[in-house]
């Protein structure tokens, strides 16, 4: 099964981090993934751009509204993620505890990825979308 781990923290705990030097940070994560890589369980890793960079597509009103970052009602921002291929939630959970990134205002959120298996494999786009899966090499 796989599992994505969400990376949240708010803008306090990220800003505590401009004090930590850029290589031990480096140091400190790599050695984290490494861990996941020997055990067999990363399957993908990605860190995300400051917030103030990205927009918002509100798609409550016709035509959607874009507005530039950062998002004025959020608490907490995605920072990056991970997706893991574990046994369980129970395991993913494990992996999550031993992040290196902890503290007051960090925290990981923890969703199952759904497989295209879960549809209903009649449905023409899902077939579609299998087939280009295959001649891509996806699973």
């Amino acid at each position: 099964m796989k599992y994505m781990l969400v990376m949240r923290a708010t803008d306090e705990a990220y800003a505590g981090m401009a004090d930590i030097d850029f290589n031990k940070m480096l140091e400190t994560i790599g050695k984290y993934n490494d861990e996941m890589i020997r055990a067999g369980v990363l399957v993908a890793a990605e860190g995300l751009d400051d917030a103030a960079e990205g927009v918002v597509v509100d798609y409550s009103s016709e035509p959607p509204v874009v507005t530039d970052g950062p998002y004025g009602e959020t608490k907490e921002l995605f920072g990056g993620f991970y997706i893991l291929n574990v046994a369980s939630k129970e395991e993913a959970v494990e992996w999550a505890k031993r992040s290196p990134i902890t503290g007051p205002g960090f925290k990981t959120e923890i969703r199952r990825v759904t497989t295209i298996d879960e549809f209903p494999q009649d449905n023409e786009w899902i077939q579609k979308e299998r087939a280009w899966r295959e001649a891509t090499g996806q699973s």
